[in-house]
């Protein structure tokens, strides 16, 4: 399998028999107009409403390829970003949905939407969406802040409790699997001091054999090469994602 990074926490994942997009916003090295005419079927994922995980933009591509499917969150039908007939298969948490390429199982997210599990070719995929301790900064002192502000949610919520929810959605997700071969997870500087808590959580619950970091454009390429020292800890392949466009084998 081959994965090319396209911007943010888009993804895409060829195999033999398929192509996985994941959670498309924009494409500045054009990735996906050179997979469109890869004569294989097509996955098209957006785990939730937010503009840098879904973009309409996805719906253009069935006029210029016929076998295309269409996995999306519900919450995009909720917040009126997408019709009903755009897509195949509309999933929430819980949700499973296969056919004979792929097995997808909706997952949680700490944020909106799903996370998403995806059984391929003998292997299990994890994009994360947007599941990460965003809080994390407020959690350095001995006494966390009990209430900080949100500008994201425009209101104000307690760091412990929503890392607890963090948390909380990862044993769910263990209930599923507790292991991966690829797992694409948020390493966003912006969240600040302890930005790769999340992803350290992450892989201290889960035996997985490849972390990509995702999620990292506003604080740069290098901040999410943070997250190489603890996963070589852990023995576990880290790509150190250089440039858009750019891919690596699985």
């Amino acid at each position: 399998m081959k994965l090319t990074y396209i911007f943010h926490s888009g993804f895409a994942l060829e195999t033999n028999h398929c192509v996985l997009i994941f959670d498309y916003w924009t494409d500045p090295a054009n990735v996906v107009p050179q997979l469109i005419n890869v004569n294989k079927p097509m996955y098209v994922f957006a785990s939730h409403f937010h503009e840098d995980h879904f973009s309409k933009n996805i719906f253009e591509w069935r006029k210029l390829k016929t076998d295309i499917t269409y996995v999306l969150s519900k919450d995009i039908l909720k917040h009126k970003r997408a019709q009903q007939t755009d897509a195949k298969v509309w999933m929430v948490k819980g949700d499973v949905w296969e056919d004979e390429n792929l097995k997808v199982t909706a997952t949680g997210s700490n944020d909106c939407g799903v996370s998403w599990v995806i059984n391929i070719n003998g292997k299990s995929i994890f994009h994360a969406g947007d599941l990460c301790n965003w809080y994390a900064r407020f959690l350095a002192d001995e006494i966390p802040a009990e209430s900080v502000y949100s500008k994201m949610l425009g209101k104000n919520v307690n760091p412990v409790i929503e890392e607890k929810r963090f948390l909380g959605e990862l044993k769910d997700l263990r209930k599923v699997t507790q292991s991966f071969d690829l797992a694409m997870f948020p390493v966003d500087g912006r969240i600040g001091n302890g930005y790769t808590r999340g992803a350290r959580q992450f892989i201290e619950r889960f035996k997985v054999k490849m972390f990509v970091p995702m999620h990292f454009e506003a604080s740069g390429f290098e901040s999410a090469w943070r997250m190489e020292p603890f996963c070589q800890e852990s023995e576990i392949a880290f790509w150190k994602i250089k440039e858009v466009g750019e891919t690596v084998d699985i």
